[in-house]
């Protein structure tokens, strides 16, 4: 229903228009919503989530080798870093068909753009899989109920800023007339998805392996 009223011409677009160009002409200075926009960027975005995948494979490395003494098999501690630098490659496969299939014109800003297809938004999209990917990278395996406060808190920092930063991209895309703000929400449930996907593949054949690990040194 949301998509049929943004590809269509009533009342939620009109209104999401609106609110795009009172976004347009508010307050927020260019220079700032043209940074926070440029954080969607997939030159920006991508390389910060590798080197949270770099860190993420040498910690569990680190990690495992000081404990295999005491081990027996391990789980795929492989499978998270390497869905999470996959991912990205995700956004255009999904992105690009539902912009061509929708074909929404962008706002005025964009009128020589070449191409009507803005919604979602790429950049939205972008962001909010690598920065959501690289926060529940930072925090895989940490039970919130299990965890200790030290570890709560730690937690909950790396979501607040997950979610500030790509409200930040949201607000700067319509702020600098790239898109408008139903283009950024589409973007956002897009990559829910995507997350909500590579949460239950590394969940899911994580605990495979652990479970077969368990049962294997059970049997010695």
């Amino acid at each position: 229903m949301l998509t049929w009223q943004v590809a269509g011409h009533g009342p939620l677009r009109a209104l999401d228009e609106r609110l795009g160009r009172a976004v347009a002409a508010g307050g927020i200075p260019s220079s700032a919503a043209e940074f926070l926009a440029d954080l969607g960027n997939a030159t920006v975005a991508v390389p910060v989530l590798l080197m949270v995948v770099v860190w993420a494979v040498w910690c569990e490395w680190r990690g495992r080798n000081r404990a295999a003494a005491h081990e027996g098999p391990t789980a795929r501690w492989w499978l998270p870093p390497l869905a999470a630098a996959l991912a990205p490659a995700a956004v255009p496969a999904l992105v690009a068909p539902l912009k061509l299939w929708l074909a929404r014109p962008g706002p005025p800003a964009m009128a020589g753009a070449g191409h009507d297809g803005f919604y979602p938004s790429g950049h939205g999209a972008t962001a909010a899989v690598a920065y959501g990917v690289a926060a529940l990278l930072l925090t895989r395996g940490q039970r919130w109920w299990a965890a200790s406060r030290a570890t709560r808190a730690r937690t909950l920092v790396l979501a607040t800023g997950a979610f500030l930063l790509n409200l930040g991209v949201g607000v700067g895309l319509v702020r600098r007339g790239y898109h408008w703000p139903l283009d950024v929400l589409g973007s956002w449930c897009l990559a829910g998805v995507l997350l909500a996907v590579w949460c239950a593949v590394c969940g899911r054949w994580g605990r495979a392996a652990d479970d077969g690990g368990a049962a294997a040194a059970g049997g010695r």
